[in-house]
């Protein structure tokens, strides 16, 4: 697994949507739900596809709006995985 060069990173972002390159290089999103069942059930759904992957993100809930932040900390930036998982994310919804 290698680390992303910064022109492959602008590269990942312009085909994955609704994902920012955050403040110390991970990528970050935050959504709002009706109300905080919503937003668990979310996170459930996230929290399976990340151990599908075996890749896992940060995730921070409060209420109705979650926040989740991408990296491969093992290497200390980004990698094509954390791109995969969040294409695979944003395909919830």
């Amino acid at each position: 697994m290698e680390l992303l060069t910064p022109d492959q990173v602008d590269a990942g972002l312009a085909t994955t949507p609704g994902w920012e390159l955050a403040d110390g290089g991970h990528l970050a999103r935050t959504l709002t739900w009706k109300d905080f069942g919503e937003a668990l059930r979310y996170v459930n759904a996230v929290g399976f596809l990340a151990e599908q992957a075996g890749h896992h993100p940060d995730i921070f809930i409060s209420w109705s709006t979650v926040r989740l932040t991408l990296s491969t900390h093992s290497i200390g930036g980004l990698t094509d995985s954390d791109f995969a998982l969040a294409r695979a994310i944003s395909a919830l919804g």
